[in-house]
């Protein structure tokens, strides 16, 4: 899983050494980028440092309004502009068809002062300055005919809903097939909600509610109780603002993902330390959480050498012990010692569309053949490891995606020709539901006490708990 989103969802408006034009400018490339098709992870690290909180804020809520934006862009502009200017006039359009549901102080600028500073974006880049009176007279348009141009990105939405333009078509046909309209259009509005910013306390160190009431509430910092380890801030802040962050006392984890350590270290002997094989590890965080429940032998893997990095920065700061190594998990002769395992965590590769809120360029980024292929590199992991668990042994696998396939579907399959593994309660697929934020277990049968009551803000994910007949 992706390092969530952890800036404020509007320093636009309060980094005010920092011209609006400029970010627009920073915006434009990182939106060429990710049009083109590099991650907006990958395109924001060029952004100078002190701009970043702020142009990865307007970035996102670009992100989280391209479909929009496109259309409104084809109703007023007769030629596909070259790439640089599409994606500036995508962005002020984005943020001007925004700008209708906020009001102007929240925003920090008017729709005039939008327009103005997008004319100066283009005015000051060298590639775009001699666009500068087309992209005053396309927002300016805009604004003349706004009612006009609601009423037709109305007509052209999807069930009506102009939030449901937000994703490419297959992606909405694919949530409406596996979760039925009504939730599929729930799941995309809740992708287009910024994501809080949420807090795993380290049990080895205090409880929650210690973290909260005597480091948090003293420093400023204020938010709630979530889950048996966590903390919804109440406004997200960098971590260097967290009371002990840099000592271990706090990791930044969403709730969902917080899960999984519990899930199965409570399917597993309690009276020893295991042998556990964290199977695709980076960077690290469900790793760290084994650790600091118990004093287990842990093995993490991931076949990334740069973000075994990451797993190794997670463990130093947390001060917890782990072998790391990158490899294949699935290339088993390359890395296994013949040793069996207790447990095993598979957080499988997926197509991160339970996290699109935290990653609003994933359903850009992604295409629909790749959910057939991640499908089948997860199969080929649990293929490869299932058989490196001991008897009477525990797997927990699972993915931050709302796609059956990779859930239900995965799991489905697997029982079906593994006659030794039994499926046992958890929460299968968890949906976050727009507004309360409240979650949606789907009804598979096996959801039982998994700790999930009164799990609130989350992302999107799929847990599954199996057990190797003895």
């Amino acid at each position: 899983m992706k390092k969530p989103e952890s800036v404020p969802p509007n320093p636009a408006a309060s980094h005010g050494d920092t011209p609006l034009w400029h970010q627009l400018q920073q915006v434009a490339a990182v939106m060429q980028k990710v049009e083109a098709g590099a991650s907006a992870t990958t395109a924001l690290e060029a952004v100078p440092a002190a701009l970043r909180p702020g142009v990865q804020a307007l970035v996102f809520e670009t992100l989280r309004g391209l479909g929009v934006g496109r259309l409104l862009c084809s109703q007023l502009v007769q030629r596909r502009p070259a790439p640089l200017l599409q994606a500036l006039l995508h962005s002020a359009l984005v943020l001007a068809w925004q700008a209708g549901a906020q009001r102007e102080d929240s925003r920090g600028y008017t729709d005039f002062t939008l327009v103005n500073q997008a004319v100066e974006a283009a005015k000051r880049h060298p590639k775009l300055r001699h666009s500068a009176a087309m992209v005053n007279a396309v927002l300016r348009r805009y604004l003349r005919e706004q009612a006009a141009l609601r009423q037709a990105v109305q007509q052209a939405s999807p069930q009506g809903d102009p939030a449901l333009l937000n994703v490419p078509d297959w992606w909405l046909q694919r949530l409406q097939r596996d979760h039925g309209p009504d939730v599929a259009a729930a799941l995309i509005r809740h992708g287009q909600q910024a994501a809080p910013m949420t807090l795993r306390v380290n049990a080895r160190h205090m409880t929650a509610d210690a973290y909260l009431e005597q480091q948090l509430r003293p420093a400023g910092l204020d938010g709630w109780r979530q889950g048996a380890y966590g903390i919804v801030l109440q406004r997200p802040c960098p971590v260097q603002q967290l009371p002990g962050f840099a000592e271990g006392w706090v990791s930044v984890q969403d709730m969902a993902a917080q899960l999984a350590a519990p899930l199965l270290l409570q399917a597993l002997p309690q009276d020893r330390p295991l042998r556990l094989l964290d199977a695709c590890a980076a960077p690290g965080g469900k790793t760290a959480h084994l650790l600091e429940l118990g004093d287990h032998a842990v093995l993490a893997l991931d076949q990334d050498p740069q973000r075994c990095e990451r797993i190794h920065d997670t463990l130093q700061r947390l001060q917890l012990p782990a072998e790391v190594r990158a490899v294949d998990a699935a290339q088993v002769d390359s890395w296994w010692d013949g040793s069996l395992f207790d447990g095993m965590l598979l957080d499988a590769p997926c197509t991160a569309s339970g996290i699109v809120r935290r990653h609003p360029d994933v359903p850009w980024l992604r295409r629909a053949s790749d959910v057939a292929q991640l499908a089948a590199a997860q199969a080929r992991l649990l293929q490869a490891l299932w058989p490196l668990l001991k008897p009477g042994g525990r797997l927990l696998y699972c993915t931050c995606s709302v796609f059956r396939e990779e859930g239900d579907g995965q799991i489905g399959a697997f029982l079906s020709c593994h006659s030794d593994a039994v499926r046992l309660p958890a929460p299968g697929h968890l949906l976050p539901m727009e507004g309360t934020g409240a979650s949606s277990l789907m009804d598979n049968g096996v959801a039982g006490d998994t700790g999930v009551t009164g799990l609130m803000d989350h992302d999107g994910f799929f847990y599954a708990l199996l057990a190797k007949r003895d």
